[in-house]
């Protein structure tokens, strides 16, 4: 069987892309971007919703702007509320999207908005972005200090209501301590490596193992990340961490989680891109090697994961490991973490 075949008949989930989904239908191209999102042959994706410093205030009119447009284009969406909404993703042929928080802010200090996010149906969260939060230490904060007293309890309540810990902007400290305290399987969305390229939001191997210990899934980002300053990440540089992953993890807790441009790149989102790096350098979010753009130009494409699926093969992987990497392993962990 081909890559083509074997893309066309996967459950393919990306755990990190179209962040703020909502946000589409007031870009003026929504026709345009729902075609792609068709044309993509994703089956389900995660957004990150709340932005990476939003407000609580923001967070819940990003909440309400995503489900707007879900209930908008029923044709298109299926909003996942339970895991059996991603089993029907593919027999409908829907897109079902994954409602998520990357930083912990419209949290603030108060573990009852756990419950309340969890009751907007919030599925994935994190205990802090970049940067240190009343649960967790950020990457960008160095490697040592941990999760708080309060991270604890809103590991546990995550666990208890059946919200899946992401632990992919944690330190490391934060990261093997999460992993240890979660009973439910930990997942990492979306990071790379560091055993490939050494940079703070790539994951060390000790971490890796400890999370497929605990039956988690690490999604392989497409950010700059993955390599040194001076080189725009291409296919084969992605891969390099996609094998040292499944070499490390093993075949069943390895992922995708893009987090990088969902719709074809142009020159106009460059520009765009670029003025958003500068954002994010000063209100102080942005991490080292935020200085090249979040995409892979040799598969600028919204079936960028067919690409992959068409590299894995290549590498010798079976078209089972592929469907595993594919969809299946997040959504086995989050099938386990769901069921509250």
């Amino acid at each position: 069987m081909n890559s083509a075949d074997i893309y066309r008949n996967a459950f393919v989930l990306d755990c990190n892309t179209l962040a703020s989904i909502g946000l589409l239908a007031k870009d003026g191209n929504l026709a345009s971007e729902l075609q792609a999102i068709r044309d993509s042959g994703l089956g389900a994706l995660k957004s990150t919703l709340g932005g990476a410093n939003g407000t609580f205030e923001e967070a819940v009119a990003d909440i309400a702007a995503a489900q707007q447009l879900i209930e908008q284009h029923p044709e298109l969406f299926i909003k996942v509320v339970r895991h059996a909404d991603l089993e029907r993703a593919k027999p409908e042929n829907k897109v079902a999207v994954i409602f998520s928080f990357e930083a912990a802010l419209p949290l603030e200090d108060k573990l009852d908005r756990i419950d309340l996010f969890r009751n907007l149906d919030v599925l994935v969260m994190q205990l802090s972005y970049n940067h240190t939060t009343p649960f967790g230490v950020g990457c960008l904060d160095g490697e040592t200090g941990g999760v708080t007293e309060l991270g604890r309890k809103a590991i546990a309540r995550m666990n208890e209501l059946g919200v899946a810990l992401d632990l992919s902007h944690s330190n490391t400290q934060s990261t093997a301590e999460g992993i240890a305290l979660s009973a439910k399987p930990p997942v990492i969305t979306h990071s790379g490596c560091r055993a490939v390229f050494n940079h703070p939001r790539n994951k060390r191997d000790q971490e890796m193992k400890a999370l497929a210990g605990k039956g988690g899934v690490m999604g392989i980002y497409m950010l700059p990340f993955l390599t040194p300053d001076d080189k725009q990440p291409m296919l084969a540089d992605y891969m390099q961490h996609m094998v040292h992953a499944l070499d490390v993890c093993g075949e069943d807790h390895v992922g995708i989680g893009t987090d990088s441009m969902f719709f074809t790149v142009t020159d106009k989102d460059l520009q765009a891109i670029k003025a958003d790096e500068q954002h994010r350098r000063k209100i102080g979010v942005g991490a080292p090697g935020e200085n090249r753009p979040p995409y892979i130009p040799d598969i600028n494409t919204p079936r960028k994961l067919e690409r992959v699926a068409d590299a894995l093969l290549k590498h010798g992987y079976s078209a089972r490991v592929t469907d595993k990497v594919l969809g299946l392993n997040f959504s086995r962990a989050f099938k386990e973490t769901w069921t509250a």
